[in-house]
């Protein structure tokens, strides 16, 4: 059947739909007439619609070839047969010998063995499946992808009918756990710090699409294109009257997200489902659905990032083709302060909402890369991710209490615990006020020894806590950042513009850039990584760049570009060998040469450093400090591999402290070496964040840390409240005995001695 032709049937098929579904009679009657049609119109002898009902089951409401004295009795959970794996996966699945297939189960009752071939799809509402639609053959019949995607679009049909309460009443699936006045602990993970409390504000945009089959499809192509450039100008306005205009990556984000909103595959797609008859408020859900579907199984947190931002378009899409009078978002009522409770957000997304009112957000996903979870931090907003069922656990007007320092989540918490968390916010108030009033004071112990305090930064947000918290400079800039929030790498004149960006934040502070640390956990869209069984020690940072070395070859010439008379700083990560630095060395004087070969300018000063992270490496130091002007130690990466404990694995983080004599006698030992060879050493790790843990690094040597800008103040009140010579002998002592961790000890010892950490 040609394509068009194919269109056509399909529209004469979800005509006849509407049609029955307008009509009268029970629901499940007009559940009968449908599948009847449908099986007649795609020449199939069987035709069924499974219903997803509490407890995750999944039951024949209605047949055409089976048995009926099957329906309402046959019953599969999800997950179980072939049926329950179309609605554990979300995917359309099509089998020319369904028998064969190891999922296939045999309900007697239903008279099926007689049947081969199969094909079924899930029935979508709102993303999660709510039934199974399914035809059968008893001929071999390999389905084809035509057929497929039309059954899919009728199942977008019909997921009104089988969502609207008629079949099933919407309470059954009401979850059962959270309801209630108990108080209730959910765990997460921390994606922007801090502490918020309000009531619970469930981000759930509900649209109600009351036509689904369209009369005239060039109306509804009028319709989307009018609503598109709706949504267009809506955003524009939106941008420009954001509380965080102005330039930065979180600004990029927002920009990135207005150019997908222009996404031509996208919206082609969407034109392609108006054209096999839906109304463009249903093609628009459809597609939506569609995405979703496909994506349920991907593990790469930027692609599932991209998808949430076509959700939040899509919704934004619908409001514009509905007139916004069947999109609700309850907010709470007068002043009240809320938390945001979402499954996940577009970057735009908090922008819709008074943010003088929202005090933190809890995502059921994202990630600290999240575009939200950039947004979050330049607006300042706590956020917790990866919280289970988030959505069906919080109510709407529950009291929240959002500790995303510790990656937790309060529900309805009592009283009591409520006045514990407006102490602990009170405390947090008058730390800040604290940390504010040491501006201008400088970084110097009790006992007259000045530490360098720079900051790590990966974002042009960051480089404002230059100026804001007088830090020393910038020990780390993540130069991997922009790559990874771009669909296309970043050419050697966007990234020269950036880094020039950078310095001229910086002003006569000096900036270290790391070169490219992608892979491991931080993948670039633009590229397939493929997939390793052990990313973190695989092909990542200085192995990729010199597998590709055009790509750190521009990295390098943008720098140099950036740098011409300012002092440029390159620090080359992952380095497991001193020839991997010497190799880097050379790209980089080849570029320098060429730069003054073509503009005849170049940096003031070059310095040329490596991140020991690697063990390897240490005992290579004599052969390093010869090789280097600077060295840094990114303890995260050096203290998993020291322990052979993956940092991102809750059930081992927590084992291995990084206040053990094990890990501080390694620090000291590579002090040492640099102390003798004259190279300056930093710690830019998040150790050193943690002001216990920052006072053990100064302890054992260390006068220079590189920390996250948000640790600062409480960092620099640690420094200058201790007493150097007094903790280094104490150390000397910890050191040399058994204990697994000296934290408590440590612990005890400031206290003792006054040292605010």
């Amino acid at each position: 059947m040609q394509h068009g032709q194919a269109v056509l049937v399909l529209r004469r098929l979800l005509a006849r739909i509407r049609d029955v579904m307008a009509g009268n009679g029970s629901a499940q009657t007009r559940l009968a007439r449908i599948v009847s049609i449908i099986a007649k119109d795609m020449a199939t002898e069987v035709c069924s619609i499974y219903v997803r009902r509490a407890g995750d089951v999944l039951e024949l409401f209605a047949t055409q070839g089976l048995r009926a004295t099957a329906v309402r009795r046959t019953r599969l959970r999800v997950g179980e047969g072939l049926i329950g794996e179309i609605a554990a996966k979300g995917r359309p699945l099509a089998l020319s010998e369904a028998q064969t297939h190891p999922n296939f189960v045999y309900r007697p009752e239903t008279g099926e063995e007689v049947y081969h071939s199969l094909m079924g799809v899930p029935i979508l509402r709102g993303g999660r499946v709510v039934g199974v639609l399914a035809v059968q053959n008893v001929n071999v019949r390999q389905y084809t992808d035509e057929e497929i995607e039309a059954l899919q679009t009728v199942a977008m049909v019909l997921a009104e009918l089988v969502a609207n309460g008629d079949l099933v009443g919407r309470d059954e699936l009401s979850p059962v756990e959270g309801v209630g006045m108990a108080p209730m602990r959910l765990e997460g993970a921390r994606l922007n710090a801090g502490l918020g409390i309000g009531v619970a504000v469930l981000h759930k945009h509900r649209f109600t699409i009351r036509r689904l089959v369209a009369e005239d499809t060039r109306e509804e192509h009028e319709r989307l294109r009018k609503a598109v450039a709706e949504m267009h100008g809506a955003l524009d306005n939106m941008l420009r009257a954001s509380a965080i205009a102005g330039t930065g990556e979180h600004r990029e984000v927002l920009e990135t997200y207005r150019l997908i909103a222009e996404d031509v595959g996208w919206l082609r797609r969407i034109g392609d489902a108006i054209n096999t008859g839906l109304t463009a408020e249903a093609a628009v859900q459809k597609v939506n659905d569609d995405i979703h579907a496909r994506m349920r199984q991907v593990s790469d947190s930027y692609l599932r990032e991209r998808v949430h931002d076509l959700e939040d378009l899509a919704n934004r899409l619908l409001q514009h083709l509905l007139h916004g009078d069947d999109a609700v978002i309850d907010l709470p009522r007068g002043d009240a302060d809320f938390v945001l409770v979402a499954s996940n957000l577009g970057p735009a997304q908090l922008l819709d909402y008074p943010s003088g009112k929202l005090k933190a957000v809890v995502l059921e996903e994202g990630s600290p890369n999240a575009h939200v979870a950039i947004v979050a931090r330049a607006l300042d907003i706590p956020v917790v991710g990866q919280v289970r069922d988030a959505l069906v656990r919080i109510e709407s007007g529950d009291p929240v209490i959002v500790d995303a320092d510790h990656a937790q989540v309060l529900v309805r918490p009592s009283e009591d615990v409520r006045a514990i968390f407006r102490r602990s916010q009170m405390a947090r108030d008058l730390r800040r006020a604290q940390y504010a009033a040491l501006k201008g004071m400088p970084a110097v112990t009790l006992d007259g020894v000045a530490i360098s305090v720079s900051i790590n930064a990966g974002l042009l947000l960051d480089m404002q806590h230059i100026a804001e918290s007088e830090v020393d400079g910038v020990g780390l800039y993540r130069t991997e950042v922009p790559f990874m929030v771009r669909s296309e790498l970043p050419n050697v004149e966007s990234q020269r513009q950036l880094y020039r960006k950078v310095l001229e934040y910086a002003g006569d502070k000096p900036v270290v850039f790391r070169t490219l640390d992608i892979g491991g956990d931080k993948m670039m869209p633009s590229w397939d990584h493929g997939k390793e069984e052990n990313p973190a020690m695989g092909w990542r940072a200085i192995r990729v760049s010199f597998d590709r070395p055009a790509l750190l070859r521009q990295q390098l010439r943008a720098l140099i570009q950036a740098s011409v008379d300012r002092d440029l700083s390159v620090m080359f990560p992952m380095v497991a060998e001193v020839e991997e630095l010497r190799c880097g060395r050379r790209l980089l004087q080849d570029e320098l040469e060429r730069e003054r070969a073509r503009s005849g300018g170049a940096p003031r000063s070059l310095r040329v450093g490596a991140m020991l992270e690697v063990p390897a490496l240490l005992w290579q130091l004599d052969r390093l400090v010869e090789e280097v002007d600077f060295l840094s130690i990114g303890t995260n990466d050096l203290f998993q591999f020291l322990f052979a404990s993956d940092r991102g694995n809750y059930r081992i983080s927590e084992r291995y402290d990084s206040l053990s004599p094990v890990l501080l006698n390694v620090l000291r030992m590579v002090v040492e070496h640099c102390r003798a060879a004259g190279v300056p050493v930093s710690l830019c790790g998040e150790m050193a964040a943690r002001p216990l843990d920052a006072m053990a690094l100064i302890g054992i040597g260390f006068r220079s840390l590189s920390i996250s800008p948000p640790a600062v103040g409480a960092i620099k009140m640690m420094i200058r409240s201790l007493d150097v010579a007094s903790l280094g002998s104490y150390l000397d002592l910890l050191c040399a005995g058994r204990q697994a961790s000296l934290r408590e000890k440590l612990k005890a010892y400031a206290q003792d001695h006054g040292v605010l950490v």
